[in-house]
């Protein structure tokens, strides 16, 4: 998997060395970070969600906060 870790170095070095970015493409850039951010916060709710019942104590919510928080839609922060 090094190969695409590199990969994926070398497109975000292109793109900070290639500024200002074309307007098509720094759209599609907010698009991709945007749909980014909304998949991390779903997965981040889910397993919030899926948690032992112990847990919660330890991260300090409970479990009542930690449903209310994975009912929230994806795209709220």
């Amino acid at each position: 998997m090094e190969h695409g870790n590199t990969y994926r170095h070398d497109r975000l070095a292109f793109l900070d060395t290639n500024r200002p970015l074309p307007a098509l493409a720094e759209a599609a850039l907010v698009v991709a970070v945007t749909v980014t951010k909304w998949r991390m916060s779903r997965n981040t709710r889910c397993a919030l969600r899926d948690l032992p019942d112990h847990l919660y104590k330890d991260i300090g919510i409970t479990k009542t906060q930690a449903q209310i928080e994975a009912e929230k839609p994806f795209w709220r922060g």
